[in-house]
């Protein structure tokens, strides 16, 4: 193709197989065309095809054209050092003599110099005549400013720092404190401040104007009228509705989740939530996650999220529906039938060391061996004894060699002992919860120092406390049951929402 110029860009700007001379491809890499040769460099190779001018010294080591390309590249080394001027012949460069005097002063004066090492720009030029020295500073008639509440008690402290009179601090934190407790103001409130103008420089500024806002739902603000300071309390609207994150599980069930927009706090619930009532491995790729958490939206703007009230999984594996529910300060995970489940360890009812283990052992009093049927738990005297688990109190009271003595029924036929108390803490026929105190630590009894004997029984035969964990199933009735269905429709009723604003997280 003969175009001239236009013909060689147009070659140049099209692929490898129109590149023409102007570039090859050699395993993803360009290379550059040969250059043309004069005709006695074209005959020489013509005639020695396979002599290299420039041998590449990485390959063919040892061969006749490595050796003599390392020749070359000494004999090129040799004659640079040969050309040098040498290490003690430098060439020197001119330097301009430093400015100093009045010359050095106009250069300082009109360089770019760093502010810490006193840069300036420009000359200073002296006052003239015209120019009459101020006997008083003027002050600005009104100063704004805001303050970082350390603490709701310090209030009056935080504005007097601020430069409030003593005065209008405190008559500010009553007017405040009258609206809300200033204990439940969060550190880190921002406080908005108007200092009107003063008629003496020796008095503090007056507080003409304070605003901040108090709770999520309320902001205060007190303003001047006169010589008086008035509060007004500025009420936000707040939509409760929850927030419904959607979506699929995927690779990781946890990454989805915060991909969706769920709080990591929420995920973290749902999870263990789950595991309740499936293992997590057994979560298929397919499946589709369902998380309600508590959320409030403030009509200026700012969202708090709380709680996980709602747990859905749709899977291989079934459906299921999760809703939390407290009840007397325990919270319990029931599914859409009403119906809960807790897992756990039987906890242990005394804080001290196991002095003696469950099995056959020499009596340290009787001195004979026969079977220990528990635990002894060494502690203090007077040390607090806890339930183990839920349940009712079977009997409380003198039992032989036990002492002081009470053993409780649990669900699922399991039972437990508490034996040497030195006072008991309950009576029979009482429901007892899970760490609730149940008697106190003693020696009563055949007992040789104060300890808790501790027996824990599976359809009234005395098995290994260390060795248990409860199942406890309940089942929701009457107007709790249908509490708890109207609570499911309104939850499963919420749409899914979209992305949220970037607020703060009352579940993080």
């Amino acid at each position: 193709m003969n175009g001239g110029p236009r013909a060689l860009f147009l070659r140049s700007d099209f692929g490898v197989e129109q590149a023409g001379g102007a570039a090859a491809l050699s395993f993803g890499r360009a290379v550059p065309a040969p250059l043309p040769t004069p005709g006695l460099i074209a005959r020489f190779q013509e005639r020695y095809p396979d002599f290299e001018l420039i041998p590449d010294l990485g390959s063919r080591i040892g061969s006749a054209s490595w050796w003599r390309g390392t020749a070359t590249c000494a004999a090129l080394l040799a004659g640079a050092v040969l050309l040098s001027p040498g290490f003690e012949r430098p060439i020197y460069g001119a330097v301009p003599a430093a400015l100093s005097g009045n010359d050095a002063a106009i250069a300082r004066a009109q360089a770019i110099a760093p502010l810490a090492m006193g840069g300036k720009t420009g000359t200073r030029l002296a006052a003239t005549g015209l120019a009459n020295p101020l006997t008083d500073t003027p002050e600005r008639p009104v100063l704004q400013s805001t303050v970082t509440l350390g603490s709701g008690s310090a209030l009056a402290s935080a504005l007097q720092r601020a430069g409030v009179g003593s005065a209008d601090a405190t008559r500010a934190a009553d007017l405040v404190a009258a609206a809300v407790d200033l204990g439940d103001l969060k550190s880190g409130t921002q406080l908005d401040l108007t200092l009107g103008r003063r008629a003496d420089k020796s008095q503090p500024r007056p507080l003409e104007k304070l605003a901040f806002r108090a709770r999520f739902d309320l902001s205060l603000e007190l303003v001047r009228s006169g010589t008086a300071l008035a509060l007004n309390e500025i009420p936000i609207a707040i939509d409760h509705t929850p927030l419904r994150i959607r979506g699929r599980v995927g690779d990781s069930l946890y990454r989805s989740a915060r991909a969706a927009g769920a709080p990591a706090s929420a995920v973290e619930a749902y999870i263990r939530a789950v595991a309740t009532r499936m293992p997590i491995g057994r979560v298929g790729a397919d499946s589709e996650f369902d998380i309600i958490v508590k959320q409030a939206k403030a009509a200026t703007g700012e969202v708090q999220l709380g709680e996980l009230q709602y747990a859905g999984l749709n899977g291989g594996s079934g459906k299921l529906q999760l809703v939390r529910w407290e009840e007397d300060g325990r919270i319990t995970w029931y599914d859409g039938r009403g119906m809960g489940e807790r897992k756990g360890q039987m906890a242990m009812p005394a804080a001290g060391r196991i002095s003696s283990t469950f099995g056959l052992r020499r009596h340290p009093v009787l001195g004979f061996a026969r079977m220990h049927k528990g635990l002894d738990i060494a502690a203090g005297h007077g040390s607090p004894i806890r339930a183990a688990n839920d349940g009712v109190v079977a009997f409380a009271g003198r039992n032989g060699g036990y002492g002081n003595f009470v053993r409780l029924n649990h669900s699922a036929g399991m039972g437990s002992g508490y034996g040497h108390m030195s006072r008991i803490a309950v009576r029979s026929g009482q429901r007892v919860a899970r760490g609730q105190v149940i008697g106190y630590v003693g020696s009563t009894g055949i007992s040789t120092g104060p300890h808790l004997h501790y027996e824990l029984y599976r359809n009234g035969v005395a098995i290994n406390p260390r060795s248990v964990s409860f199942s406890v199933v309940e089942q929701l009735g009457g107007g709790d049951l249908r509490a708890f269905k109207a609570k499911l429709a309104q939850l499963l009723a919420v749409p899914v929402g979209g992305a949220r604003k970037k607020a703060p997280d009352a579940a993080e």
